[in-house]
């Protein structure tokens, strides 16, 4: 094992050609958001290099840009390091999630047709087939796929594309917590799309900002019992 934490054979080479430094940069993004580069881990450019089957430089230039996106940290003399998320960071992130994941909601009950709420039930069934399984990757996964699906079937463009901005960061705080929420999280999504499909959108509005809130509670406190 290399000193990123990372298994010989992990992670998967990457295909030329194509844009290898966008590739590369997807690639370390998608390690750290799942967490499989943990928050303050030293980050070895020939290792990762190694990793990725690629040479130093575009793994150099990927860092400097998690660096400018708040993903990495670049300490003189010392390396790069995944970044370690301060309290008042997670605060303000899950904060706004809730102002746009309830906005989604109620549209969502506005909009969504019977095919969306199928879409939505197929999501809920798979996630919670994933918590029985105890298969946390797939239960993150999952529970991404359903808020994107009510934020499409919400049918505002400028909000989804506001969402999408801090999608991936939520991923990264929902990744520690996603045990402790398991069945009561997809609880919450079978009642999120009862008052979609009944185009409640004052429920729907109110049980999106109170399923939201549960993860951001729950997020504090797992912080708050690891100190």
């Amino acid at each position: 094992m290399l000193s990123t934490g990372l298994p010989q054979g992990a992670v998967p080479r990457l295909e030329r050609p194509g844009p290898l430094r966008e590739r590369v940069y997807e690639a370390l993004l998608e390690l750290i958001t799942t967490r499989a580069l943990q928050p303050g881990q030293h980050l070895v450019e020939s290792e990762l290099a190694g990793h990725l089957g690629v040479s130093r430089q575009p793994v150099r230039e990927a860092l400097q840009r998690l660096n400018t996106e708040g993903w990495v940290d670049l300490r003189p003399a010392q390396g790069a390091f995944v970044h370690e998320p301060t309290e008042e960071e997670a605060d303000q992130l899950l904060s706004v999630r809730t102002l746009l994941e309830a906005e989604a909601a109620r549209l969502a009950a506005a909009n969504a047709g019977k095919t969306g709420i199928a879409e939505l039930e197929a999501l809920c069934a798979k996630g919670e087939r994933a918590v029985a399984d105890g298969d946390v990757d797939l239960v993150v996964a999952t529970n991404a796929e359903f808020h994107a699906k009510v934020m499409t079937l919400a049918g505002n463009v400028v909000l989804g594309e506001l969402a999408g901005q801090v999608d991936r960061r939520v991923r990264w705080y929902y990744q520690p917590v996603a045990r402790q929420r398991g069945k009561q999280s997809w609880i919450e999504h079978r009642e999120l799309i009862e008052a979609i499909s009944a185009r409640d959108e004052a429920r729907a509005t109110a049980v999106m900002r109170a399923h939201t809130e549960h993860t951001r509670e729950t997020y504090h406190h797992r912080n708050e019992e690891a100190s």
